[in-house]
C-alpha cells in the first residue's frame, strides 16, 4: 500500500512539489524492494532550496537526524557537495577498558535507521570559499556561498 503526501487545490495542474514527492516515493520504494530491508541505511538525497542575491547563493538542505560533527561540506569551483560521515568510535584507554560493560543495551528490534545523506549541486558561478559561511540548526544546513569576483578583468585605455 502506498501513501502519498497530497494537498488539494482549486486547480488540477500537477505542482512541481507533488511531482518531486511522487518521484522520490517511487525511487525509494523501488530501491527498497530490489535491495531489501537489510540496506535500509542507504544514502538519502536531502531536499534543498537554492536562492540567489547579487553577491551570494543561499543553499538550504534538510538533514534531520544528523549532528553538526557528522556533516562534511566541500566546495570546488562552482560545485558544492554535502555528505554525512561516520564518527570514529572512541578507542579504549590502556587495555583495561577493552571489555564493554555488561549492562550495555543491545538492540533487539530496530525500524529506524541512521540517516546518511549526500548531494552535489552545481551553481551558475564559482564560489569564494573564504567568504562563504555554513550554519546548522535543528536539522537544517544553511550555506551562504559568496560569488567569486572575477580578478582577471582590467580596463584598457583607448589611444
Amino acid at each position: 500500500m502506498f501513501v502519498l503526501p497530497l494537498s488539494r487545490s482549486a486547480h488540477r495542474a500537477v505542482s512541481p512539489q507533488f511531482s518531486r514527492a511522487f518521484d522520490r516515493l517511487f525511487d525509494e520504494s523501488f530501491d527498497h524492494s530490489l535491495r531489501g530491508a537489510a540496506t535500509s541505511a542507504q544514502t538519502r538525497t536531502p531536499a534543498l532550496d537554492v536562492s540567489e542575491t547579487d553577491t551570494a547563493y543561499n543553499v538550504v538542505f534538510d538533514v534531520p537526524g544528523v549532528t553538526r560533527e557528522q556533516l562534511k561540506v566541500s566546495v570546488e569551483g562552482r560545485r558544492v557537495s554535502i555528505e554525512t560521515v561516520d564518527l570514529p568510535k572512541a578507542a579504549p584507554i590502556d587495555g583495561a577498558a577493552a571489555e564493554a560493560p555488561k549492562d550495555t543495551a543491545r538492540a533487539l528490534y530496530r525500524e529506524r535507521s541512521t540517516a546518511r545523506y549526500a548531494r552535489t549541486v552545481s551553481l551558475p558561478a564559482e564560489v569564494d570559499q573564504t567568504a562563504s559561511q555554513a550554519k546548522f540548526e535543528n536539522g537544517v544546513l544553511t550555506l551562504t556561498l559568496a560569488k567569486k569576483v572575477a580578478t582577471g578583468a582590467t580596463q584598457l585605455n583607448i589611444n
